[in-house]
C-alpha cells in the first residue's frame, strides 16, 4: 500500500521540491497551488493537481475529496504559504494583519480541520507545516509572518498533544534563508554556515517527518537555518 501526501501551496520552492522527493520515495502526491504550477508538477509526478488557494476552504476540500475518491487515504499533509504584508510595524493596517493571519495561520487550520477526520479514522497521520526561523527571533522585515507563525507554534503544540492519542503528529519546520529566494551578502554573513540553505535540505527533513523513521517526533519546531538562531 503506497502512502499519500497532500501538499498545499506547493507549486514552487520548498513545497514543490518536497513533492518531488516524496514522489521519488514512492508516495502518491496531490498538490494545490494558486499559480497552476502545482497542477503541472503533479501531472509530471503522476499525481493529482488542482489550481486553487489555501485561503479558500472549498478549494482545499475539493482537492481532498478527489484524493480520497482516487486513493482512499491521506497519510501526510504539508502546509506551505505565500507571502504576507510587510512594513513598519505600527503602519500595518488592521486589514493587513488579518491578511497575515489568513496566509500564515488560518492556512494551516483550514487544511487541518479537513484532513484530521480522515487521519483519525486511519489512526495515523503526519502534518508538517513549513514555517520560519523568525518564530523565535522575530525580524522587523517580516512582521506579519513572525507574529502569526508564533501563533502557529502554539496551535501546533496544542493540536499535537490532543491528537497524539490517534497517532496523528504535527510538526513545524523553521527554515532560515533558503535558495528558493536569493539572499544578499549582508544576510549570508549572519549565518554561521556562511551560505543559504538548499531546498533539498528542507525536503530531507520533510521526508523524515513523513516517514516511519520520524514516527516519534511530534509537537516540535525544527530549526533548519544554518545556525542562524540561538537555541542552546
Amino acid at each position: 500500500m503506497k502512502k499519500v501526501a497532500v501538499l498545499i501551496a506547493a507549486g514552487t520552492g520548498m513545497g514543490a521540491d518536497a513533492a518531488k522527493i516524496l514522489a521519488k520515495n514512492k508516495f502518491k502526491v496531490a498538490i494545490l497551488s494558486s499559480s497552476g504550477k502545482g497542477e503541472r508538477l503533479a501531472k509530471k509526478l503522476n499525481g493529482i493537481g488542482l489550481t486553487g488557494s489555501n485561503l479558500n476552504t472549498i478549494d482545499i476540500k475539493n482537492l481532498v475529496d478527489v484524493v480520497i475518491k482516487k486513493w482512499g487515504r491521506i497519510d501526510v499533509l504539508i502546509n506551505s504559504a505565500g507571502h504576507g504584508p510587510k512594513g513598519e510595524i505600527l503602519k500595518i493596517s488592521d486589514e493587513q494583519w488579518f491578511e497575515g493571519m489568513e496566509i500564515y495561520l488560518l492556512n494551516v487550520i483550514r487544511a487541518t480541520k479537513i484532513v484530521t477526520p480522515i487521519m483519525k479514522k486511519q489512526k495515523n497521520g503526519s502534518i508538517i507545516n513549513i514555517s520560519t526561523y523568525a518564530v523565535f527571533e522575530p525580524e522587523k522585515s517580516f512582521p506579519t509572518s513572525g507574529v502569526m507563525r508564533a501563533g502557529l507554534s502554539a496551535f501546533t503544540k496544542i493540536y499535537a498533544d490532543e491528537y497524539a492519542k490517534f497517532n496523528i503528529r504535527m510538526n513545524n519546520i523553521l527554515p532560515g534563508f533558503i535558495d528558493s529566494l536569493v539572499a544578499n551578502e549582508k544576510i549570508i554573513k549572519r549565518i554561521p554556515l556562511k551560505r543559504q540553505g538548499k531546498v533539498k535540505e528542507i525536503s530531507a527533513v520533510i521526508n523524515l517527518l513523513a516517514s516511519n523513521e520520524g514516527a516519534y517526533i511530534t509537537g516540535q519546531n525544527i530549526r533548519v537555518d544554518g545556525g542562524l538562531t540561538r537555541s542552546i
